[in-house]
């Protein structure tokens, strides 16, 4: 069986791993002291080409989001996502966990605009109700559509001037910033965005996100958040030392985009035998609409997630690739969907 059912499926890259070893009996301070966590938070910062910026760096994105998330809001206040948003569908309830609700926005591309946003405000007038306060997005979004420069500059623009907190969620940023449609530089979202993180699980890491807070009001006592949220590791060394490796050359960036390549390549063949999609993605993600019995068929080799049923004798499926996916794989995948 091979996997398309994620982009987590493998390990670490191998120089990863390599670093790993290699610094494995040095003695570090803890707790993200440490020399590696120091300089890769240093590195990073000269990426974004920012110095007034907090990184912080993460276990795994759950623990960030529901960090970050209830770190910046008050008791009374909530956060706006799209139905298909992660903190609303696959986080287990973890922001309302924390005591703050989550504001569902119907989306037919697992984006927000500045007119759903509103309709929101305007929804929620006075204090017998939650008062939204964050807006939550994902780049790429949990249905592989990537938002473009000019659509995070409007909502940029609408949530300062409405008070509002731009957060995005960045488990497959680097998809987002190697899509062929991409016009967002990772130095843009410094300017445009009150916090958001580089993901690093789902793009070679073994484990690891480093949040980014730009807005200075969100920046005090915030390791305190961390230590309570159980997500300050000890030996914080292990993920410094794999942003360290991920970011010194354009190595980050390389796994994105032979992920998303791979997805195209299969996005290509699935499109040569006929076959339509639930939207047009440029990620890493694919959401092919497959006749049941071929889905049953390809099930006996691969392994992936049927999304929704699209109707008695269809339904859509995701097809995710990774950093590490085989192009031999993605061939086999299509010469079988045609058999």
């Amino acid at each position: 069986m091979y996997s398309f059912k994620n982009d987590y499926s493998e390990g670490a890259h191998p120089r990863i791993l390599k670093a790993l070893t290699e610094t494995n009996l040095e003695q570090q301070e803890g707790y993200g002291e440490d020399e590696y966590t120091l300089e890769a938070i240093k590195l990073l910062k000269e990426k974004i080409e920012r110095e007034n910026i907090d990184i912080h760096l993460f276990p795994g994105g759950t623990q960030t989001n529901l960090t970050a998330i209830s770190a910046f809001l008050k008791p009374h206040e909530a956060a706006i996502a799209a139905n298909t948003g992660h903190i609303l569908v696959h986080e287990t309830g973890a922001i309302e966990a924390t005591g703050h609700k989550v504001i569902s926005v119907e989306s037919a591309n697992g984006k927000l605009t500045t007119a759903q946003i509103k309709a929101v405000l305007e929804a929620h007038t006075d204090e017998h109700m939650v008062k939204p306060k964050l807006v939550y997005i994902s780049n790429s979004t949990e249905i592989g559509s990537i938002y473009k420069k000019e659509e995070i500059i409007e909502l940029s623009k609408f949530c300062r001037e409405n008070k509002l907190y731009l957060y995005m969620d960045g488990a497959r940023l680097g998809s987002a910033l190697c899509s062929e449609e991409n016009d967002l530089m990772l130095s843009d979202l410094g300017g445009l965005l009150d916090a958001f993180y580089i993901g690093g699980t789902k793009n070679g890491a073994l484990i690891g996100e480093a949040l980014v807070i730009c807005n200075d009001s969100l920046k005090e006592d915030f390791r305190f958040h961390i230590k309570q949220k159980g997500a300050l590791l000890a030996k914080g060394r292990l993920l410094g030392i794999q942003f360290l490796e991920l970011f010194r050359d354009n190595l980050y960036f390389e796994l994105a985009k032979h992920a998303n390549s791979m997805a195209q390549l299969l996005k290509q063949g699935i499109s040569e035998e006929g076959y339509s999609f639930l939207l047009d993605s440029s990620s890493n993600q694919i959401f092919p609409i497959l006749p049941n019995d071929i889905i049953e068929k390809l099930q006996e080799k691969y392994l992936f997630i049927i999304w929704q049923k699209n109707n008695d004798n269809t339904s859509v499926i995701r097809l995710v690739t990774s950093w590490a996916t085989k192009e031999e794989k993605v061939l086999e995948f299509i010469k079988d969907l045609k058999c």
